[in-house]
């Protein structure tokens, strides 16, 4: 089968593999008939994420029909249509139980950390699904079924971006009437647009630097800040009458670009702490000219968030910081007395009920998904979609012409009305 491969920092290819096969008696195989690019990805392909094995699969989002199940699944059958949530959980052990399906102790071993499809070694090895057929662990839980109501293009959406956003919005503690910003403007940050007016925000603000991506959060009435022509601390404080925001959700994470010009440009002496910090995170680059290049301000999304965020207030981190990120602003935070929550998303956790919001009408993603790309176009959407050209904010992936629910068609979707059409406040988080 066809499937996106890694080989090496800077080095992604579309491949030839062997098709992936039963396993465990929990296992499933899934024919995927859409998938998705996402940040994360991007993060294998900079450097700024370590111990990946040449080989891998890549990918951690898709829908698709199930094909065949292992003899312990008894919730599944060939036929049925599925949404496969980013991270790997056996729905067993404590942690799951309780609701942290990211931590989940059988994934991986205790104290191990989460697993994800397509990710390093140290996140448990699992080839991804950015590929024509995937096998699917503990598939009893890792799998959540799809009505007629919601399409491909609906669904792909709630694998993984969506499910982060409303984690985003839980871990910022969002209540009714709470003014939120959200500090970057791609595809999770978008998402929280929605989530958080559907947790309680009164206002929410985006801050980002690439002009297409403020317009598609501004297209949702989310207050827009540009990075490289407003101080973004500076303009959050104004906005809020000199207090600042009561949450913060951060999307960015380690591949933060610094502001090109403007009030808010580095100093040297700044350029050069952030140049000693991307070295240190990615010691192993190869880009390709403007193409595969690592964050040059790691630090510099978890500072303003922490700046902005009003005395006593709440940053959820879901921007993704791997182990070896070694900065973060502690002194600043622990004298504001602010709450700091960050983590993997426990996608089993919410995507049922997002599931069924979309089914309903109440919610609708389709509006964040800006381009589509077939098979054979993947790797040059990758190389677009990295450097964050124009117009590509979130790359859907249609590998299987047969079978998948074309999109926008799901019967009775409903129109949105948390989306482009400016919301209504719905009920607080679960």
């Amino acid at each position: 089968m066809k499937a996106v491969v890694w080989h090496a920092v800077g080095d992604i290819r579309l491949d030839d593999v062997p098709d992936p096969s039963i396993q465990d008696p929990h296992d499933a195989i899934v024919r995927i008939t859409t998938s998705a690019i996402c940040g994360t990805d991007l993060h294998f392909v900079r450097g700024t994420m370590p111990d990946m094995k040449e080989g891998r699969v890549l990918g951690h989002e898709a829908v698709g029909v199930v094909t065949e199940v292992g003899p312990e699944v008894r919730n599944f059958r060939p036929g049925d249509r599925v949404v496969i949530p980013s991270t790997v959980a056996c729905g067993t052990c404590s942690y799951c139980r309780a609701g942290y399906y990211a931590q989940c102790d059988n994934a991986n071993p205790p104290r191990g950390g989460t697993v994800f499809f397509g990710g390093p070694q140290s996140a448990g090895g699992l080839d991804g699904l950015q590929a024509e057929y995937a096998r699917v662990p503990f598939a009893h839980v890792g799998l959540v079924p799809l009505p007629e109501t919601v399409d491909d293009a609906q669904a792909i959406m709630l694998s993984d971006i969506y499910p982060t956003a409303w984690f985003g919005a839980r871990l910022a503690e969002i209540g009714s009437g709470d003014t939120v910003a959200i500090v970057g403007a791609g595809p999770v940050g978008q998402a929280a647009v929605a989530c958080a007016r559907l947790q309680g925000a009164g206002r929410v603000i985006v801050v980002d630097g690439v002009a297409d991506r403020l317009d598609l959060a501004r297209r949702q009435h989310a207050e827009v800040i540009d990075f490289n022509r407003e101080d973004p601390v500076e303009a959050v404080l104004e906005l809020t009458g000199g207090i600042g925001v009561d949450r913060v959700i951060e999307a960015v994470g380690v591949d933060a670009q610094r502001p090109a010009h403007g009030p808010a440009a580095v100093t040297d002496e700044e350029a050069h702490r952030f140049d000693e910090e991307r070295d240190a995170i990615a010691p192993d680059q190869n880009p390709d000219g403007d193409t595969w290049v690592a964050g040059d301000a790691p630090s510099l999304a978890a500072r303003w968030s922490v700046r902005m965020v009003a005395k006593g207030g709440t940053v959820g981190f879901v921007g993704v910081y791997p182990p070896q990120v070694q900065q973060f602003p502690f002194g600043e935070a622990f004298m504001k007395n602010l709450t700091l929550r960050m983590g993997n998303c426990n996608h089993r956790r919410y995507i049922p009920r997002l599931v069924s919001m979309v089914g309903s009408g109440e919610l609708d993603p389709t509006p964040l998904i800006t381009r589509w790309a077939g098979e054979r176009d993947v790797i040059d959407a990758y190389r677009t979609f990295d450097r964050r050209e124009a117009g590509w904010t979130k790359v859907a992936l249609g590998l299987d012409e047969h079978g998948a629910v074309a999109p926008g068609l799901g019967t009775g979707s409903g129109t949105g009305t948390a989306t482009t059409a400016g919301g209504r406040a719905g009920p607080g988080g679960a």
